[in-house]
């Protein structure tokens, strides 16, 4: 492809997207029987064997034009190309029924607005060469797409689910903030052992990291002795759980404290501080950037655990035509969830 054109095999990564249509409407229930001109049935919403042939053909084409031999029939690899094309399309008719759930909405001046900043930034200016006008940029798209063997209207329907996915997860994460009050804790399933725990801990406060690497059972905070990552974060711990950790005097360590997810023992390990005006000064500018950073960490957090949690939820409602099911190890309704250690989110 042309340097001229500044390309960034944008359309390429737009190509996964591309052809999702929305979601149509067949009823609630378990799983469905499948219909005879669909491949698989999610929650309320089909997917159809026009949608899955037509991206299946531009992931094809996305083999040719960079190159990349397609895998041939009966292998490995086809069976899992096939899968993940069916998981893909699967995942995003959960997203589209989420966001119908949530209220979460795209217009056509959202995608042309986002549609308008791939082409500035693609197809505009080239350093050392004037502007070029609104005609030649969309002259640079037009050449990209029939390039790639895209339509336009394939293109916006990507960007409306690339849309939809971001809403749905600004929407998921709305809440999340990090406090200035960093607090650690110990998490036990049996009241007896939290106890004995609790009782330690007022014989030897100083031994509560130890301990938290050992009994608790949250994976992500024992390994650093309790501490949870990115502070006390309101809005997305239990309830139960957040009240106690902003009552605690500083280093002050908690009876035990009960949640769906068992016992806590909560550890305040600095003051509740109040917001304060940021200076302009490179340790405030420091510290902001370290304050977005956990606050970023803790929102990929959340959006891993609520993915989890909306795959699980659309598991029982998934049916598949002959053919199309996903091969042994490929099926996320079958696998171990890898976050099943986020032990206070709510």
């Amino acid at each position: 492809m042309s340097g001229r054109f500044c390309m960034k095999r944008v359309i390429v990564v737009l190509s996964a997207f591309a052809l999702v249509l929305l979601v149509a409407a067949c009823g609630g229930g378990g799983p469905r029987s499948v219909p005879s001109d669909d491949v698989a049935v999610v929650g309320d919403g089909t997917i159809s064997k026009s949608d899955w042939d037509a991206l299946m053909q531009q992931t094809k084409a996305n083999y040719k034009a960079t190159n990349h031999p397609f895998p041939k029939p009966g292998s490995v690899e086809l069976a899992n190309l096939r899968a993940n094309v069916t998981q893909f399309l699967i995942s995003s008719s959960e997203y589209q029924q989420e966001a119908k759930k949530l209220g979460v909405d795209v217009t056509d001046k959202d995608v042309n607005d986002r549609l308008n900043q791939i082409k500035q930034q693609y197809y505009g200016s080239t350093p050392g060469q004037p502007p070029p006008s609104k005609a030649e940029i969309e002259k640079r798209y037009e050449a990209a797409l029939k390039q790639q063997g895209f339509t336009d209207e394939e293109v916006r329907a990507g960007i409306k689910l690339t849309l939809i996915r971001e809403k749905v997860q600004a929407k998921v994460t709305g809440n999340v903030t990090v406090s200035d009050r960093p607090v650690a804790h110990i998490l036990v399933k049996q009241k007896a052992l939290a106890d004995r725990l609790y009782a330690q801990l007022q014989a030897n406060p100083k031994q509560f990291g130890k301990l938290a690497k050992k009994y608790s059972t949250d994976p992500s905070s024992a390994k650093a002795g309790g501490v949870l990552a990115g502070g006390d974060v309101k809005g997305r711990f239990v309830p139960e759980f957040e009240k106690v950790a902003f009552k605690l005097k500083t280093h002050e360590i908690s009876q035990p404290v009960h949640s769906k997810f068992g016992w806590h023992i909560i550890e305040a390990l600095g003051p509740i501080k109040p917001p304060t005006k940021a200076t302009p000064t490179p340790l405030s500018q420091v510290k902001e950037a370290i304050r977005q950073t956990l606050i970023q960490n803790d929102r990929n957090k959340l959006i891993q655990t609520w993915q989890t949690k909306l795959t699980k939820k659309y598991c029982k409602t998934i049916g598949y035509q002959a053919g199309y099911a996903p091969p042994p190890g490929q099926d996320p309704c079958k696998q171990k969830s890898s976050t099943t250690g986020a032990s206070t989110t709510g």
